[in-house]
């Protein structure tokens, strides 16, 4: 099964075909779990802050847990070690910060 889609990531550069998992953002999957990484550290300072967390952020969040399990999956036959290794890193980080949010008094903010 090939599970990339015609057509090369969007970022200036960069060369690597696209996974049908992000087809719709257009980009590598170096590249998309490089943005993971950003948007989960920003959500972690937000956390350590005792800042609100905004509900859409946290969406989006699991959305990147769940391309990324598609990612593993779609790659299981040809793992690439280094990949491998980022996505389940991302996922226990992303698995941690649910868990935090789940325990600690962080604020979900609420848009009225």
């Amino acid at each position: 099964m090939d599970a990339n889609v015609p057509g090369k990531c969007q970022r200036a550069g960069c060369a690597n075909s696209i996974p049908t998992a992000l087809a719709g953002l257009q980009l590598c999957l170096d590249h998309f779990v490089d943005e993971a990484f950003v948007r989960t550290d920003l959500a972690l300072g937000r956390c350590r802050e005792g800042r609100t967390i905004d509900p859409a952020g946290l969406q989006c969040l699991l959305s990147d847990a769940l391309t990324i399990v598609n990612n593993l999956e779609e790659g299981a036959d040809e793992p690439k070690p280094e990949q491998r290794e980022r996505m389940l890193e991302l996922l226990l980080i992303l698995a941690n910060l649910q868990e935090y949010v789940a325990h600690h008094s962080v604020q979900i903010e609420r848009h009225a």
